[in-house]
C-alpha cells in the first residue's frame, strides 16, 4: 500500500508522518487490495478549538473509494478519529460485501399461560417502492465496477455489446453470474 501524506497550511515534521505511518498503515491488512492511501493534513483557524486541524483519509481499493474526515483540537486527535472512521468504515464495506445475510426464521420466545390471545395472520410482502433510472449503456466489466461501488449483490444495465438489458449478480462463491434474458 502506497501511503502519501501531504499538509495543507501546515509543516509536518517526521513524526507525525510516522503516527501517520503506524495508524494508518494497519488497514492494508484489514484490506488487503488497498492500492493506495491519501492523507491531507490541514490546519483551519475556526472559533472552535476542537475543530484547528482536519484530517482526510481517502483510501482507492481497487475502483472503490472509501473516504474519512475528522477534526480535532490537537493533530493528534484528528489522526485517532480519522483512523477510527476509516476503520469502521472498512468493516461496513467488507460486511457488505464478503458477509451476506441468510434469511432465518427466529422462533418466538415461549409465553406461558393458557389464556392467550391468537397471532394475527402473516401478511403478505408486497411492493412498498419503486426505483426508476436512466440506464447507460456499458460494458460488463463496468457494470461489475458499478455494483461494487454500490455494494449490491446484483446490477441491472444495458449491455453495449449485445445492445440488451443484462442482469449482473454474486454468486455465493464470489464470482459472478450474467443473466441474458430473451423474449420466448
Amino acid at each position: 500500500m502506497q501511503l502519501q501524506i501531504s499538509g495543507k497550511n501546515i509543516e509536518l515534521s517526521p513524526e507525525v508522518c510516522h503516527y501517520i505511518e503506524r495508524k494508518l498503515g494497519k488497514l492494508s491488512h484489514y484490506l488487503p487490495n488497498i492500492n493506495e492511501a491519501k492523507v491531507e493534513v490541514s490546519q483551519e483557524k475556526t472559533r472552535s478549538p476542537q475543530q484547528h486541524y482536519v484530517v482526510q483519509v481517502t483510501i482507492d481499493n481497487t475502483g472503490t473509494p472509501l473516504r474519512s474526515e475528522e477534526r480535532g483540537a490537537d493533530l493528534f486527535t484528528a489522526i485517532d478519529k480519522a483512523s477510527a472512521v476509516m476503520n469502521r468504515r472498512i468493516e461496513h464495506y467488507k460486511g457488505k460485501r464478503f458477509h451476506k445475510r441468510k434469511g432465518k426464521k427466529t422462533t418466538p420466545p415461549l409465553q406461558s399461560g393458557l389464556n392467550q390471545e391468537p397471532e394475527p395472520a402473516p401478511t403478505l410482502p408486497k411492493v412498498v417502492k419503486v426505483k426508476r433510472f436512466t440506464l447507460k449503456p456499458m460494458a460488463v466489466d463496468e457494470a461489475i465496477d458499478q455494483m461494487e461501488i454500490l455494494g449490491h449483490d446484483f446490477f441491472l444495465f444495458f449491455n453495449a455489446d449485445t445492445e440488451k438489458l443484462n442482469l449482473l449478480y454474486r454468486r455465493r462463491d464470489n464470482n459472478y453470474g450474467l443473466i441474458e434474458p430473451e423474449l420466448g
